[in-house]
């Protein structure tokens, strides 16, 4: 090979991110789900279908009231018992980038008095990705039996994930935490872009 040719240049990695709340935006919320009971069947907590993502067949549709008097409207990013309340330009983002792992249901949204207020959308990540790369990692694992594990974040991570798992999907849930949030750089960039308040990303490789 001359001085003057090159090799070819090996292909970047992903970056991938954990994501959570800005707690920037954690002055006192006010805005409830006025017909919380109806949702949920009288049970305390909004949750997913056992063992799936997605929404239960609601009887009726969520009914969001904000009122300033309380505290803050809510912003682009809300997280709700098991779900999350986005802004319709939250909504737009997600469903641009990644359509097929995210669902939504609409919220009649009204302001106390009755007006008219902006868009929201109960939205939940239903993607499941058993994607982390566990010898190139470092998590804490917790071995229940032999089919069943959980990741253990607490004290610090650092996560790897395989290529090959993650595919084209840019946002994911982990298969052995699901609670935890996953996207990649091109959610973030799309998310600053786009001025969106209220979410925080968090390097997953070191979370």
């Amino acid at each position: 090979m001359s001085s003057t040719e090159k090799r070819p240049r090996k292909p970047k990695a992903r970056k991938f991110y954990c994501i959570g709340l800005d707690f920037r935006f954690r002055t006192p919320p006010g805005w409830q789900m006025e017909n919380l009971a109806v949702l949920n069947g009288g049970h305390r907590t909004l949750l997913a279908p056992l063992g799936a993502r997605g929404f239960p067949q609601f009887p009726k549709p969520p009914r969001l009231l904000i009122d300033r008097a309380l505290g803050r409207a809510p912003v682009d990013w809300e997280l709700f018992h098991d779900y999350w309340i986005v802004s319709d330009r939250m909504k737009t983002v997600l469903e641009t980038l990644d359509r097929e792992g995210v669902a939504f249901v609409r919220c009649e949204t009204r302001y106390q008095g009755g007006s008219a207020a902006p868009v929201y959308w109960l939205c939940d990540v239903l993607r499941l990705l058993d994607a982390v790369d566990e010898e190139k990692s470092r998590v804490k694992i917790k071995h229940y039996d032999s089919d069943y594990k959980v990741y253990d974040l607490m004290g610090g991570a650092s996560l790897v994930f395989k290529e090959e798992v993650v595919g084209s999907a840019h946002i994911f849930r982990l298969r052995f935490l699901h609670p935890r949030i996953i996207c990649d750089q091109s959610v973030k960039d799309a998310c600053k872009n786009a001025g969106l308040r209220g979410i925080r990303f968090v390097d997953a490789s070191d979370c």
